[in-house]
């Protein structure tokens, strides 16, 4: 893929190192007309039919605009990371990482990007792509990759817990369960949004064990909860969609001052699970009797009794993490700069959406 417009190299991100870290609080500068290459970073292994349509999209786009780039692709998933902080550090202050894929892939790229001026611009190919759509993100490749041109470097709010990133959701219990029976299923039938909900109730229909925690919001008393899951939400739309009012607390404030979600499941059984999914579904959560919501600040979990000794399981951006107990959510006070639409005065504002 090397339109005569274009230059192209390939980097296979294999010879990763640790990046520079500039001043957090730096705004990368906005596309000029320079020869500065920008990154792009592909979770897939060389040669996938599905990844060429979106790479002659980008190829065709920035050639047109004279603007040359650098292929990052990681051949395995668990390179994503490495291949990330490479085309990073490759990059520089000022430069541009595209992340080529679902919020599980933008996830990883923005952990290698927080704090640094250097702009993430985003092509989406993920089954619900709630950080594109939030942001208004084209979902279409040929769109995505103009915005990549056109879009203002603009400062979202990232969610944390223990230092390790989220952009929508983390989440512990049920969550990270369905999760792993989500990807087995798509693994075996394509990955669609219809494979996904079908994976989802089959999950469901079974008993899921009570999860007895601690939780403290915002320095107030500890109270004891019994739940199936814990999800902490961290993108507004996913909130509105699920019929939650903290989608204004999460989407209506800057990076820095914003708040993150909690929603806390007291249902077990098969039945109260599948009612709680259609009540999802139709956006009506906030009238459910058996879940608990709320937003904060700061959120710290431990286990009731037993502690984590083997470290926790999370669902983070649809992808499965093991961290070490107990675990402190938090809003990250390190700026993601995303590529979005302008603003109508053309100045980069700040966001909440993330």
């Amino acid at each position: 893929m090397n339109p005569p417009s274009a230059t192209c190299r390939t980097a296979p991100g294999e010879r990763a190192r640790e990046p520079d870290r500039p001043a957090a609080a730096a705004q990368p500068a906005a596309a000029g007309g320079g020869a500065q290459v920008w990154r792009i970073v592909l979770n897939g292994a060389a040669g996938h039919q599905e990844d060429e349509p979106v790479l002659q999209a980008i190829a065709a786009v920035l050639g047109a605009a004279g603007r040359p780039f650098e292929l990052h692709r990681a051949t395995r998933p668990q390179r994503l990371a490495e291949t990330a902080r490479a085309a990073v550090a490759a990059a520089g202050p000022g430069g541009r990482v595209v992340a080529v894929g679902g919020d599980g892939t933008l996830n990883t790229v923005a952990a290698a990007l927080l704090g640094k001026p250097v702009a993430m611009g985003v092509v989406p190919r993920g089954t619900f792509n709630y950080v594109a759509r939030s942001h208004g993100i084209p979902l279409d490749p040929l769109e995505a990759a103009r915005l990549l041109v056109h879009g203002e470097p603009t400062a979202v709010r990232v969610g944390q817990v223990n230092g390790e990133p989220f952009l929508v959701n983390a989440s512990v219990g049920l969550y990270p369960e369905l999760l792993r029976d989500r990807e087995a299923f798509k693994a075996r039938h394509g990955r669609t949004r219809a494979v996904a909900l079908w994976a989802a109730l089959r999950t469901l229909v079974r008993d899921h064990p009570r999860l007895d925690l601690s939780i403290q919001a915002d320095g107030q008393a500890p109270r004891a909860v019994r739940v199936s899951t814990l999800f902490i939400g961290n993108n507004a739309l996913q909130l509105a969609d699920l019929g939650l009012p903290e989608a204004q607390a999460v989407g209506g404030a800057a990076p820095a001052n914003g708040a993150l979600a909690a929603l806390a499941l007291r249902a077990f059984r098969p039945g109260e699970l599948l009612w709680l999914a259609l009540r999802g579904a139709m956006g009506q959560l906030d009238e459910a009797r058996n879940l608990s919501h709320f937003a904060f600040r700061e959120l710290q979990v431990q286990p009731r009794g037993r502690p984590w000794r083997r470290g926790v399981e999370l669902a983070m951006d649809g992808e499965l993490r093991r961290l070490t107990g107990p675990l402190r959510f938090s809003v990250d006070d390190r700026p993601l700069w995303l590529v979005k639409p302008r603003e109508p005065d053309g100045d980069a504002v700040a966001s909440g959406d993330a």
